[in-house]
């Protein structure tokens, strides 16, 4: 299940026109209660786009009652025509759903640079509305639709669940291209049953996202709408422990995470790049990252070459602690260079698999981290070539 995993809240995913293909476009996700706790956090991409705006000032007052996401447009650098959209939207769903406008989240996600058309904006509201509004939208079915409505280049749905000591948490994403989060990732949605404030969900809500969603890199490159929202109705009665339920929480943000980066655009393998042996958790972040950033590496990794030559000349690009010449690097368990020279034979290296699994051992501390991210392929570069055409 969904965003309707967890009790007191429903879920709709319409068609309303934006998408070219007829697809659903559309969802609404809204809180019944009793709490309307919130938490969100945004792209630190400082090129935000119009529902980025919105959703901020929203958050002033973390106090919302319902979310709505559009695909098939992103309403980023569409002016002020284009933030009045945004404002138009969140009025529509106040007046449908009967709350305030101040306390409704948009999300948009699509191609940058183009208005969204109002009227279709509306008669999304209007048709999710309808289904919210019903018992239907409490139905798991509900929470698939919502999921399937905020797809883009996505070939599938991202959904997930978690269940703690009398209440539960789920939730939606979709991404599949501009993967290198700050805070944030393409668009999340989180719901839970559980009984907390708005400052518990922030403090949560943080600590998950800064190990999960921050470590997927797939193409380095970071969107103009990216947003992790998550909502707390209250309405298993149950007031979990904050450590527990962030232990919950993170081990359903690291599966959307990882659900996002096997749906990447074009890619043929799923890379797990770890750092250990660090003298800080930030250099293990910065040397896995800076690695998987290298495009020489990632076409190696393409091409099944276990070529790590190419990993060790983008560690010593990293600002980490350590010695250059005492570093150790395995391809999927073989130890291919020890203390700076060539170990086993490369030969003995299959990458093949869809799944790679590299590891770099700095021996400059004890800190560790690992970045997930994708190779690059002909389709990553056909499919990104012409996005806008």
């Amino acid at each position: 299940m969904s965003v309707t995993a967890a009790a007191g809240f429903s879920a709709a995913g319409v068609v309303c026109g934006l998408k070219s293909t007829g697809k659903k476009d559309f969802a609404m996700v809204r809180n019944l209660g009793p709490l309307k706790s919130a938490a969100a956090v945004f792209t630190s991409n400082r090129c935000k786009a119009n529902p980025i705006l919105w959703s901020q000032q929203v958050m002033a007052d973390p106090v919302v009652e319902a979310i709505v996401l559009n695909s098939g447009g992103a309403n980023c650098y569409t002016g002020a025509r284009g933030f009045q959209t945004t404002h138009a939207t969140a009025e529509a769903v106040a007046e449908r759903l009967g709350v305030s406008a101040g306390d409704v989240l948009v999300c948009s996600t699509g191609l940058i640079g183009e208005q969204l058309d109002l009227d279709k904006l509306k008669t999304g509201v209007w048709d999710s509305g309808l289904e919210v509004l019903s018992e239907a939208g409490t139905s798991e079915q509900a929470g698939i639709d919502a999921a399937h409505a905020i797809m883009t280049t996505d070939s599938v749905p991202k959904m997930s669940t978690s269940t703690g000591a009398g209440y539960t948490i789920g939730g939606m994403a979709k991404g599949a291209g501009m993967l290198a989060p700050g805070l944030a990732t393409m668009l999340v949605v989180i719901t839970t049953d559980a009984v907390l404030t708005s400052e518990q969900l922030d403090t949560a809500l943080r600590a998950a996202t800064r190990v999960t969603f921050d470590r997927l890199d797939s193409d380095g490159c970071m969107s103009t709408n990216d947003q992790v929202t998550l909502m707390a109705s209250g309405a298993s009665g149950v007031e979990p422990e904050l450590a527990e339920f962030t232990a919950r929480l993170t081990e359903l943000c690291r599966d959307l995470a990882i659900q996002l980066q096997k749906d990447a655009e074009g890619a043929s393998h799923n890379i797990h790049i770890t750092v250990t042996g660090a003298a800080s958790e930030d250099d293990a972040v910065d040397v896995a990252r800076t690695v998987s950033r290298s495009n020489l590496f990632k076409a190696a990794i393409f091409g099944n070459d276990p070529n790590w030559g190419r990993v060790l000349a983008a560690v010593g690009t990293s600002s980490a602690v350590f010695d250059p010449y005492n570093i150790d690097v395995s391809f999927n368990g073989v130890a291919v260079c020890t203390a700076g020279e060539p170990d086993q034979s490369r030969d003995l290296v299959d990458l093949t698999p869809r799944e790679v699994d590299i590891r770099i051992e700095l021996h400059s501390g004890s800190e560790t981290a690992t970045i997930w991210t994708n190779d690059l392929t002909h389709d990553y570069v056909h499919e990104n070539s012409a996005y806008a055409s």
